[in-house]
């Protein structure tokens, strides 16, 4: 990347349109403060409010305009409140991820200095495979991968391809690598033998190539309550689709709340930011939202386009969010969610506060 990047906006619905514009305002005093170029934003419509005006909540022309960007931000969702047909539909979220492959989704979980958390010390990252395993709607080429042979039963199908599992294993391995060297690997090859099995199996093959990493594996049942126990003792965390769907927003709680929780999701050449959590619609409008996680998603989006580029300014941008949130909150400055009394747009202002001390 060289020059001002050129990212697309998507608010999306509920508080999406509260905490990106949160975000935007961090990105652009971080960039400021590295010395580089505000990003070229492209305010794209997605979600409900894209409905009356463009019949979808994804409108084809927004999946054309992210072709030509450096990467986006893409605020929440509430499908389950669209009408039908497009409520039964995937949601934009997902169509996105398949259709640009993002087969990567990152999501990390690290509690905060001076803010509540179930388990302190919590450092931990799940990189969560996003498009075959036990979400149907994602992981076949056409239609839901759901099917009823008749009106009382209901069949889904799980894929696992020993390419798909591979290449999110050396995601997982090669981001321990700037860590702490350890891999969990997440399954259920006890009971799903095939499936898991092969995950499992590929999953190990793949560590084989970094004998600098050390690696141990759960049960998805078991991993849950060690995590509950112990999650300050684990590093990168590698899962099938549904499963790291699951522990993203168990870790993303213990380690204080879903409103800290960021994510990417990524291919090799294209990359969306996107908070963990969801649209939150029963505190839209209130000026209560934490925008950390969406402020934190943004930073790895810069983090992700630098070292893609090779452009230190992004990198440093980043490094610059991560450590202005952090100090901001050990302030004392948090939303209810955290135990604090500040509004959204004031912790934005805060954290851009920081960035400029």
């Amino acid at each position: 990347m060289t020059g001002a990047p050129r990212l697309g906006l998507m608010l999306g619905d509920g508080i999406g349109p509260e905490i990106v514009p949160v975000a935007v305002r961090v990105v652009d005093a971080a960039l400021s403060a590295a010395g580089g170029s505000r990003p070229d934003w492209v305010l794209l419509p997605v979600g409900a409010s894209a409905i009356p005006e463009h019949g979808s909540p994804l409108p084809s022309q927004t999946v054309e305009a992210l072709e030509g960007m450096d990467g986006w931000l893409l605020g929440p969702h509430d499908n389950a409140a669209y009408p039908e047909p497009f409520a039964s539909q995937l949601n934009p979220s997902g169509a996105i991820r398949k259709h640009f492959g993002l087969f990567a989704n990152i999501r990390p979980a690290r509690s905060f200095p001076g803010a509540r958390a179930v388990v302190p010390g919590t450092d931990l990252v799940i990189v969560r495979e996003n498009t075959e395993g036990f979400y149907a709607d994602r992981n076949t080429f056409a239609g839901t991968g759901e099917f009823m042979p008749d009106p009382d039963t209901a069949i889904a199908m799980g894929i696992v391809t020993r390419s798909g599992v591979e290449r999110i294993a050396r995601v997982a391995f090669d981001l321990a690598r700037t860590r702490s060297r350890r891999v969990t690997v997440v399954h259920k090859a006890n009971v799903l033998r095939l499936t898991m099995g092969l995950f499992l199996d590929t999953c190990r093959r793949v560590a084989a190539e970094y004998p600098d990493v050390d690696v141990d594996d759960y049960h998805i049942d078991a991993l849950a309550a060690h995590l509950v126990r112990r999650a300050d003792h684990f590093d990168v965390i590698v899962a099938e689709n549904m499963f790291g769907d699951i522990l993203s927003d168990l870790t993303g709680e213990l380690a204080g709340s879903l409103g800290i929780a960021p994510s990417i999701n990524a291919s090799r050449d294209k990359a969306m930011a996107q908070a963990a959590h969801g649209s939150a619609p029963d505190i839209a409008g209130r000026d209560v939202a934490n925008p950390i996680a969406m402020i934190l998603s943004a930073s790895m989006l810069l983090r992700w386009l630098g070292e893609r580029g090779d452009d230190a300014v992004p990198v440093d941008a980043a490094q610059r969010i991560d450590e202005a949130v952090a100090r901001t909150v050990a302030a004392g400055v948090t939303t209810p969610d955290l135990g604090g009394t500040c509004g959204t747009e004031d912790f934005g202002t805060a954290v851009v506060d920081a960035l400029a001390g």
